[in-house]
């Protein structure tokens, strides 16, 4: 039986910023915040290839600690299709929503799936891999994960163009630009003032605003401060936060982000609800603020994530599909394909309430087809 490497401590840990290059939530810092938070011992397949390149994968021990959202126990059954055991591997960053094969220069994405998949089935154990893009889960489905892809969820990326801000309105419908406008100068009106400070030196009171902002959606029960502290710990002063500040008074909402390669990567915002202007804070902060904040540094994309896909697309962002690929030896999904594909579907019309929405898909080649679209 394959043995598991330990991407944070050990010989693999000396390599493993290498194979996970510009992936941030495969990176070592991020997987020891994921490791302590998730109370999910980190761990990954690492497969030496011919040549002397490598292939990996993170990977978790899964059981009754599953996060609620990699639960896919729960997401399986909600789609009426049927359910692998809770026991198992998670292949992918428990943390994140973002999953990658990952390789060093000059291994191919169909080596590298190779190597993982026949890795991973040599365990023996139920294997299943949670927010995949679509690349990879293509390249696992074509070396032998035995049924299509399921879709769990939209990512919303948000393209900065050369010229910054203003290219990225006049980019905007014309009526969405007039809302922007407005949006944004209400918001300067109110005087609000904005200050970049490290994780580290606010946790607690945007833990209070996280908290908050979660009860709202109906999300609770997570131990926000202890999980802000772990990041911040883990992660240091990459981990940054930009406090909405009122012209008295402490901060009224925050947005966490963090820079790596190219993209800038929102992870959670916060408000306190009732002391904001009404003046759009959310839209302000969140994706306003970070776009500008972007460009100034030369980042190509605003991660903005999963949640809220039609006001991210309306303001501009495209929508990738997000998999859950089953990679176990012997799969409960096995020759489902049609039943996979009629669940896909009506997971994307969910997602996809108008007909904008449904146009900012990037869904291609494989993915059409997954996803049930007509003409694929």
């Amino acid at each position: 039986m394959p043995t598991l490497a330990d991407p944070l401590a050990g010989p693999i840990s000396l390599t493993w910023d290498k194979l996970a290059g510009d992936r941030f939530y495969s990176t070592r810092p991020w997987l020891a915040y994921c490791s302590e938070t998730a109370l999910a011992p980190a761990a990954a397949v690492v497969v030496d290839l011919p040549g002397g390149g490598m292939a990996g994968l993170p990977v978790s021990l899964a059981g009754p600690n599953l996060q609620p959202f990699c639960d896919w126990h729960t997401l399986l059954g909600q789609r009426g299709l049927p359910l692998p055991p809770r026991f198992g591997l998670m292949a992918g960053p428990v943390l994140g929503h973002q999953a990658h094969l990952l390789s060093t220069p000059g291994v191919g994405r169909k080596e590298a799936a190779a190597a993982v998949r026949n890795t991973l089935a040599g365990t023996g154990m139920p294997a299943i891999g949670m927010f995949f893009v679509t690349p990879d889960a293509a390249a696992l489905r074509e070396a032998g994960a035995p049924v299509t892809p399921v879709l769990l969820d939209a990512d919303a990326w948000l393209a900065v163009p050369e010229g910054g801000w203003d290219e990225w309105l006049a980019g905007l419908s014309r009526g969405r630009r007039h809302v922007v406008r407005q949006e944004s100068s209400r918001f300067a009106e109110a005087g609000y003032r904005l200050r970049e400070v490290a994780l580290s030196e606010c946790a607690e009171a945007t833990a209070v605003q996280l908290e908050e902002t979660e009860a709202k959606y109906g999300r609770s029960g997570l131990l926000y401060l202890e999980t802000l502290r772990s990041q911040a710990r883990h992660l240091g002063d990459k981990a940054r936060v930009l406090l909405c500040l009122p012209p008295e008074g402490p901060a009224v909402g925050h947005v966490l982000f963090y820079v790596y390669g190219d993209t800038l990567y929102i992870r959670s915002a916060g408000f306190t609800y009732a002391r904001l202007r009404g003046v759009a804070e959310y839209f302000n902060v969140v994706i306003y603020q970070m776009l500008r904040r972007a460009a100034a540094i030369g980042a190509r994309w605003v991660h903005l994530g999963t949640g809220s896909s039609e006001a991210k697309a309306l303001r501009g962002a495209r929508l990738r599909p997000l998999w859950l690929v089953d990679l176990s030896p012997v799969s409960v999904l096995a020759g489902l394909d049609e039943q996979v594909v009629a669940a896909n579907a009506a997971t994307l019309a969910r997602l996809s309430p108008t007909a904008f929405v449904s146009g900012r898909w990037e869904l291609d080649g494989e993915a059409r087809a997954w996803a049930g679209v007509a003409g694929s």
